[in-house]
């Protein structure tokens, strides 16, 4: 449903929140003056294994064979109501990352590439400026993914409440109300055996002056 699909997509980005901040970590720690070279290389080398994963995520995300956050989908409608009418329709934009992953080796910024190649190089300044972007993009698709799950269970709870007056309805329709049968039942009733008791009582007094007159 819906929710579940906004849910999936805000997971696989919590994930790339998750890698960017780490990679920032490594990027600040790589500064350090007492890494030597070896150090300096092991960072390296985790931070190529979490842009490689990354990048994985970014092409890989997908819910139901509809991928998140690779661009290749704009955008899906959501059915919210029981018409076809535009109000019965959420339109939800998807997030495009994929020049996050754009191919090249070179240190202009803007791409996990850009990353490593400035790790490599040693500048510092470039990698955390780019992991800063990374980070602001994703910051601003998971608001946006929150906006729209927020939506989605206030219609979902609005709808519920839809359906339970919609019963509640049919049923003052369809149901007897038996209080109020029973009361109409008894009512006529006592009618009934009045009016039997009337004639009955009409009966005896016609016999009487019949016998009177014989």
């Amino acid at each position: 449903d819906g929710i579940s699909f906004v849910q999936a997509a805000e997971g696989s980005m919590t994930e790339l929140h998750d890698i960017l901040h780490r990679v920032r970590e490594l990027a600040v720690q790589f500064q350090n003056g007492t890494n030597d070279a070896n150090a300096k290389m092991a960072i390296t080398t985790e931070v190529a294994q979490l842009s490689a994963e990354m990048g994985r995520m970014i092409s890989g995300a997908n819910f139901n064979g509809v991928n998140l956050l690779d661009g290749s989908t704009a955008s899906i409608t959501l059915q919210v109501g029981a018409n076809q009418t535009a109000s019965d329709q959420l339109s939800v934009a998807l997030t495009d990352l994929s020049a996050m992953t754009s191919s090249g080796t070179g240190t202009s910024g803007g791409t996990l590439s850009a990353v490593m190649g400035n790790f490599n190089s040693g500048t510092m300044t470039n990698v955390l400026a780019d992991v800063d972007s990374f980070v602001n993009q994703v910051s601003t698709a998971r608001g946006q993914m929150g906006a729209v799950q927020n939506r989605l269970e206030h219609t979902v709870n609005a709808l519920g409440i839809y359906q339970e007056n919609l019963m509640a309805a049919e049923s003052r329709i369809r149901d007897v109300d038996m209080a109020s049968e029973m009361s109409n039942y008894t009512r006529l009733q006592i009618l009934q055996e009045s009016g039997v008791a009337m004639l009955a009582q009409a009966n005896q007094t016609q016999s009487a002056v019949l016998r009177l007159l014989g």
